[in-house]
């Protein structure tokens, strides 16, 4: 009888412990039902997107918002560049792969007076002999947002996003972050 017990124990402890570690690693396999792909930016990804050009302004830094939701149709056309399509490779991301296709991305770039954009990512325009871009970056952090130019592999020095805790597996399996609009919800206008 004792024999049987222990073994019952073990089995118990073993089943917690994988079911633990399945849990850590995100309920890989689980599948959160089809839960339609958002359509636009998630509210609070455009409230700190706005509030970070207003916050770089103050600094004397102009930026422009110049990408933001994407499709995943737009991010295959942009996967293919540099690759089946002419031009060099911007991402590394397909369809479905990029915070963009979750309204949980932009990319911003600096920009002259008469409105063209800046890539030089030494580029002062505020005289403070800092990078503008490494400023941005560290207001962009202050807001909640993780930067592309952090990552290790492929740099991606536009790239701000918040991932709300959830990964691209989490959203792919049809996770949200709360507060998201996604196709086929009725808005309304009050």
């Amino acid at each position: 009888m004792m024999r049987k017990a222990k073994r019952y124990m073990a089995a118990i402890t073993i089943a917690a412990v994988l079911f633990l570690v399945w849990r850590a690693m995100g309920y890989p396999g689980y599948n959160y039902g089809n839960v339609p792909m958002p359509t636009d930016l998630h509210p609070s990804v455009r409230e700190k997107a706005d509030e970070l050009v207003a916050l770089a302004a103050k600094k004397g830094i102009r930026i422009q918002l110049i990408e933001g939701f994407r499709t995943a149709e737009e991010q295959d056309r942009l996967y293919a560049q540099g690759r089946t399509e002419i031009g060099q490779v911007v991402t590394y991301a397909r369809g479905g792969e990029s915070y963009h296709n979750y309204g949980l991305a932009v990319d911003f770039a600096l920009t002259k007076e008469d409105g063209s954009l800046i890539w030089d990512m030494g580029h002062d325009m505020n005289g403070n002999a800092r990078p503008d871009w490494e400023e941005v970056a560290t207001l962009a952090k202050g807001l909640g947002f993780e930067w592309g130019g952090d990552w290790e592999q492929f740099k991606d020095y536009p790239h701000l996003q918040m991932s709300f805790g959830l990964s691209i597996s989490d959203l792919k399996r049809g996770k949200r972050p709360p507060g998201q609009a996604v196709a086929g919800e009725n808005e309304t206008n009050g």
